[in-house]
């Protein structure tokens, strides 16, 4: 259980393993004091009494990689995490005025001026989640140039290493180790949302390995654009900073009266390595991000690649009869039912269903869907219009623009300005109205372009709407599942361009990547098991050869194993599926429905990773064990290596579902159990149960 222990000027919060300490000076400056294995309060202030070294008093600042949330001004050097502007001056000079203990939240409040800065931290297992409240409490208007969300202090360490999640559209969330140079390493999105190019993830270590080794790792829970600075500081120490915003141009203005609550960066130790580290981070997502993460999500049929735009009733009518005859519990109609929407050039923004397509509504479908035993489910992407819309021609003004400019497009689209009240209640009339019309289950909430002319001609502070239009998607979101408790929803934004901790907070899965490639997908699935957990990872099986990107073929059973790592769906044209087909995607339906809930709950470790030849995850919950292997490549007939699983009862015996076999302990697989492997791109499941 967290708990806080306080002395008055000295916190520390701590989890099972870990603890996190700050202390009060006697001239009012906050400082960090310990972050790794639990202390307790004694030790925290024997550190906090430890003296300052005043090595190059004249050139470097002795608050320097000690500050617990560098403000811009005075004796400071370092990157700040809040730069604040009046019309007098620019900076902070702050106060501290009180400490507060809510439950398992510490509030530590400080005040310059009319300004109150309110630090929050909190203990969730060993995750510290922290954010600030900034508040005008004066007044004259102020301008947050800069308001970082935190910044995380390292112990003095040689050679850290850096792991980041990079990427772009259909090769996203690959995994990167690097040692960590000097100065400052910077990662983000400039682009109005969280992005392909980088998940708001960094970790740093100095020698771990996957079950062993500190491991120090934080993450942004922000949807726009972001920053987070991994800086190496001249005395040994690592600072990390991260918020919302990519610069300092100016990230919102606060009337009097007004305020801003920035983002949760959450940061977590772990000395169990990166697989432990992962496996804490999915326990906490599942136990305090992800909404109703205990319930296991069904398997999905997407319309998308067996009809692209050219859909109708009786052929999505005609698809649902084959998704329910292979076990599928969820059937969702993918792009082309609104509007004039025959392609992507018209549409986007009128949000009732195509008259011709569907005269009746979406109801009769949904209806039909659902009297074959599955729920169902839409496609919408409600942050985009195409000038071809009956919405754009009615406001052409609601759009993101600069005055005298051309409009961008991509895709045939343009941005709302989703930071518009009127939008927002048009957006809300729209999507309330349509999932009030039908049966819905399932919303795939997708958003394709990038933010290019963001402007806002009539607002006095335009460039606030790059915060707004993501508080805005927020409370959209927030505002729909309060009104339709019974509707989930996958974030999508051309694959992973939208996957960070605040989405998650709203969305029950999310979609990794346009990339149904099963071979690519070891490699992304591998990236993001990094920081998020398989209960919100959707994953297709798709048409082979696979036409969008690369030709390659692979067989059913390769891609199905594949795609069993995470939340499986089907996004092939069964229309088109051989009765052999069917049959053999029956019995991998069938087989996930028996393992899903080790998958989607349970820990994972990684047992080798797709660099090549054999790769392995493995899921433990309780006295079940699910691994998925697959062999990517076999050369000379070198025989298949063995695969030491983890997180078993060494004293205990388990048994093979598949073969019978009884082996105790640390099992081996593949060196006395035949798993079928046979060659390249192929793939197993194997089962184990306590006995």
């Amino acid at each position: 259980m967290p708990e806080i222990a306080d002395a008055g000027r000295t916190w520390v919060l701590s989890g099972p393993t870990g603890s996190y300490a700050l202390h009060l000076t006697e001239a009012d400056e906050l400082v960090h004091l310990h972050w790794g294995p639990r202390i307790s309060l004694a030790d925290a202030e024997a550190l906090a009494a430890l003296p300052w070294s005043e090595r190059g008093a004249s050139f470097e600042s002795p608050l320097d990689g000690r500050e617990e949330y560098p403000v811009e001004g005075g004796p400071r050097f370092v990157r700040p995490a809040l730069s604040v502007r009046t019309d007098e001056r620019r900076g902070t000079e702050w106060t501290f005025e009180t400490h507060e203990r809510d439950g398992d939240e510490l509030r530590l409040r400080f005040r310059d001026a009319g300004l109150a800065i309110t630090l929050h931290y909190r203990m969730r297992g060993d995750v510290v989640e922290r954010w600030t409240t900034l508040r005008n409490e004066g007044e004259q208007p102020l301008e947050l140039l800069r308001a970082d969300s935190a910044t995380w202090t390292l112990p003095e360490r040689d050679d850290w290493r850096l792991s980041q999640l990079h990427g772009r559209w259909a090769a996203e969330s690959r995994l990167a180790r690097t040692p960590l140079g000097h100065g400052e390493t910077v990662i983000g999105s400039r682009r109005g949302h969280t992005g392909h190019q980088h998940l708001p993830w960094v970790a740093l270590d100095t020698d771990a390995t996957e079950e062993r080794g500190e491991v120090y790792g934080c993450a942004l829970g922000w949807s726009g654009s972001w920053r987070i600075a991994v800086a190496q500081l001249p005395d040994a120490r690592v600072q990390i900073t991260g918020g919302a915003g990519y610069d300092d141009s100016g990230l919102l203005r606060l009337a009097a009266g007004e305020s801003f609550t920035t983002p949760v960066f959450a940061g977590l130790w772990s000395d169990a390595g990166f697989g432990g580290a992962s496996r804490a981070w999915h326990a906490y997502q599942r136990a305090h991000v992800v909404p109703d993460a205990g319930q296991d999500r069904p398997v999905l049929f997407n319309s998308w690649e067996a009809t692209y735009f050219d859909i109708s009733e009786e052929q999505q009518a005609t698809l649902a009869r084959r998704a329910a005859s292979i076990g599928v519990e969820l059937f969702v109609v993918d792009d082309g039912w609104f509007g004039a929407r025959t392609g992507d050039h018209a549409g986007l923004g009128d949000w009732q269903p195509n008259p011709d397509r569907f005269p009746n509504g979406l109801k009769p479908l949904a209806d039909y869907v659902r009297a074959l035993g599955m729920q169902f489910g839409i496609w919408v992407e409600p942050e985009m219009v195409n000038p071809d819309s009956d919405l754009y021609r009615a406001h052409p003004d609601w759009v993101q623009f600069q005055p005298g400019r051309k409009r961008t497009e991509f895709r045939n689209q343009l941005m709302l300005n989703l930071a518009r009240e009127d939008v927002q209640e048009y957006l809300w009339e729209q999507l309330d109205g349509l999932l009030s019309s039908a049966p819905i289950d399932y919303v795939k909430w997708d958003f394709n372009r990038c933010f290019t002319d963001a402007g806002w001609p009539d607002d006095p502070y335009p460039q606030r709407l790059w915060v707004d239009h993501v508080r805005a998607l927020y409370n959209l979101l927030d505002r729909l599942r309060a009104a339709h408790p019974g509707v989930a929803f996958e974030s999508c934004s051309g694959g992973g361009g939208r996957i960070d901790l605040g989405i998650m907070s709203r969305t029950d899965q999310v979609w990794t990547s346009d990339n149904t490639d099963p071979l690519d997908r070891l490699d992304i699935q591998h990236g993001f098991s990094q920081i998020h957990p398989a209960r919100v990872m959707a994953a297709w099986v798709t048409d082979s050869p696979n036409t969008q990107l690369n030709g390659r073929v692979s067989s059913l059973r390769f891609r199905f194993v594949s795609a069993m790592a995470g939340v499986l769906g089907v996004g092939g044209d069964l229309a088109e599926w051989s009765e052999e087909e069917l049959a053999e995607a029956r019995r991998w339906v069938g087989l996930y429905k028996d393992v899903r809930h080790v998958v989607q709950q349970g820990d994972l470790y990684r047992l080798r990773p797709p660099t090549g030849g054999l790769s392995a995850v493995q899921y433990v919950l309780g006295d079940e064990t699910v691994v998925l292997a697959w062999l990517q490549a076999q050369r000379f007939g070198e025989p298949v290596p063995a695969l030491r699983l983890r997180g078993l009862d060494p004293t205990a015996s388990y048994e093979c579902r598949e073969s019978g076999e009884i082996h105790r302990g640390a099992v081996l697989l593949h060196h006395g159990m035949r798993t079928g492997l046979r060659g390249d791109l192929d793939a197993t499941v194997i089962r184990l149960r306590r006995i």
